[in-house]
């Protein structure tokens, strides 16, 4: 990420660990400061902010609405990783491991409140519009997850169901991140639809990306073991692609992948036949034009070209980021 972006992060950052949270009951003020303290891209916070600076507003203007969708992820991020059971979260125990899971329900819920506190201290004539924005948002990010936990239960899911389901769980929250900026802008309809789907599209290739470098990233540079969904048989558009792409020999072999029990053979195996099926290239490919249709929306605002570069840069991180 280039400078100015790791310098608003660094910014950003300094306020959430401001957040003033009372000192008692410990349990439920605790492991919000441990989880907060986790760190992270705040790439959700920091799209809020660029949106503005595209339409003339600044940082200030939009600080409490910038916050109020970070706090709202983390929220979102706590409550997720009880439902997967997950161990840690940036090689750190989690908040229901660490506690247990009714105080991280609990946490988790004082973070949503604080997303809406901090949403009504924006502009009063700007509030009813972002709270229901806001809403609409929380709902759709609900209903991906559920989609994703009833996927679990399922033999075949097609490529486009994958798609909506990351655009709900994930891609919303960036839609919506940056339609806050529009709105605190007093930018007319089409144009927070315009911002609002460039926030969608580079979401989904987001998460596309994030499917990749489980099993394509510099072992070195990415921080986690390599091949993880591979080895938990999850069901990730590399492994759709695979289905969609292989013949009917090479699906019975990718079926058969998944009762190995060794790590690192199970890996070794998915690697190669996925390079005779010819995955990544057809991975990198639906990536890059979800990152097309997303600029596409962004050239089409009102907006003068230097006003976007941030944000450009901001998807050029994305498209090559590998951790």
């Amino acid at each position: 990420m280039e400078e100015q972006l790791k310098n608003l992060a660094s910014l950003l950052e300094k306020e959430i660990q401001a957040l003033d949270l009372p000192k008692s009951p410990e349990n439920l003020y605790n492991p919000l400061r441990y989880f907060l303290d986790f760190g992270g891209k705040r790439i959700r916070p920091i799209l809020t902010v660029l949106g503005a600076e595209i339409f003339g507003k600044t940082y200030d203007d939009v600080l409490h609405a910038a916050l109020a969708i970070e706090y709202f992820h983390n929220f979102s991020l706590i409550h997720d990783d009880i439902m997967d059971e997950a161990p840690l979260r940036r090689a750190k125990q989690t908040v229901h491991e660490k506690w247990n899971a009714n105080v991280a329900i609990l946490s988790g819920d004082v973070l949503l409140i604080k997303a809406y506190q901090e949403l009504c201290k924006q502009e009063a004539k700007h509030i009813p519009d972002l709270i229901s924005v806001f809403n609409k948002t929380a709902i759709e990010v609900c209903e991906g997850q559920q989609m994703d936990m009833d996927f679990e239960q399922r033999n075949t899911i097609s490529i486009s169901e994958y798609i909506e389901m990351i655009r709900l769980k994930t891609s919303v929250l960036l839609g919506c991140a940056l339609e806050f900026a529009a709105i605190i802008s007093d930018i007319d309809l089409n144009q927070r639809q315009a911002i609002y789907n460039f926030g969608q599209y580079i979401g989904i290739a987001f998460q596309i990306q994030d499917d990749f470098l489980d099993l394509y990233a510099d072992a070195d540079k990415f921080g986690k073991q390599i091949g993880g969904d591979i080895i938990s048989n999850k069901k990730t558009i590399i492994v759709l692609k695979a289905f969609e792409l292989a013949t009917p020999l090479q699906k019975e072999f990718l079926l058969n992948l998944q009762q190995i029990t060794n790590a690192e053979e199970k890996v070794k195996q998915t690697l190669s036949i996925f390079a005779e099926i010819g995955v990544k290239d057809e991975v990198v490919a639906l990536r890059n034009h979800y990152i097309e249709l997303g600029l596409n929306e962004l050239h089409s605002l009102k907006s003068e070209s230097t006003n976007k570069k941030k944000l450009i840069s901001l998807v050029e991180y994305l498209k090559t980021r590998e951790s």
